[in-house]
């Protein structure tokens, strides 16, 4: 059996998980912190039919070989992490984070998970909360009395009452960094967690240990550019046209020689 047909099935399949990836970063293009993935590829054994640098007589060798690859897949999804663009909102609770760093989060069963998403909200008891209810680490509380709330570039959180203007300090946003974020593990929700690959969390401050800096009232939106991704998604469809068109001439071929005695 020819190997073309067998090569251009798998660029196929590689083809088709590009276009998955470009799907769903078009999909998450106004997706509050999403970082766009890109998918990665890679050639696949190679069926050597001369070695190069075999030798052919006395002081001669040979000098390419003749190697034919046997086609291509995808190694790797790379998460970018290029920041979005920040966008103001004047909300109380909705923070940007200026450069590298992860909020933290306290999901339901106790363990921590890391997000960029901004977009915070108060619960019933005044606890500052994702949109989806899980507690921000380390747990703020802001007291129904307070009037205005200010959060800080440091992380401090303070707040005004109506009976005293002064300034009341509730508490302060801890930030965490990881030495490679596109090795988290998506969770979904907007939600990382951590693995072997990414690093264990180095926490701080906001603006100290390498970690960014917060803006008040903004949030950081994708970082997916529309127009790149339909690049993208144009260059997958032709790449999968070509490789069926190798089958449907490995076919062809195929076909041919089959005919050759009736």
């Amino acid at each position: 059996m020819l190997r073309s047909l067998w090569t251009g099935a798998s660029g196929m399949i590689a083809q088709q998980t590009h276009l998955d990836v470009v799907s769903n970063n078009l999909a998450n293009v106004n997706t509050t912190g999403f970082k766009k993935i890109r998918a990665d590829f890679e050639d696949l054994l190679y069926q050597i039919d001369r070695e190069p640098g075999a030798p052919v007589e006395v002081g001669a060798v040979v000098p390419t070989g003749v190697q034919v690859g046997l086609g291509a897949r995808v190694v790797g999804t790379n998460r970018l992490m290029m920041p979005g663009n920040l966008v103001e909102t004047q909300g109380d609770f909705d923070l940007a984070i200026e450069g590298d760093g992860f909020f933290q989060v306290i999901l339901p069963n106790g363990e921590i998970a890391y997000t960029r998403d901004g977009s915070w909200r108060r619960d019933g008891e005044g606890q500052i909360v994702t949109s989806n209810g899980y507690l921000l680490e380390p747990n703020i509380v802001i007291p129904d009395e307070a009037t205005s709330i200010t959060i800080g570039p440091t992380g401090i959180v303070t707040i005004t009452t109506a009976d005293d203007t002064e300034q009341q300090e509730v508490g302060e946003i801890e930030l965490v960094r990881f030495v490679n974020p596109g090795g988290l593990r998506a969770m979904g929700k907007n939600l990382f967690q951590p693995t072997d690959a990414s690093g264990e969390p180095i926490a701080g401050a906001p603006g100290e240990e390498g970690i960014g800096t917060l803006l008040h009232g903004f949030v950081e939106m994708s970082n997916v550019q529309v127009v790149e991704e339909m690049v993208n998604m144009i260059v997958a469809q032709r790449a999968y046209e070509a490789n069926s068109k190798t089958i449907q001439t490995a076919d062809d071929l195929l076909r041919i020689a089959n005919a050759l005695k009736r």
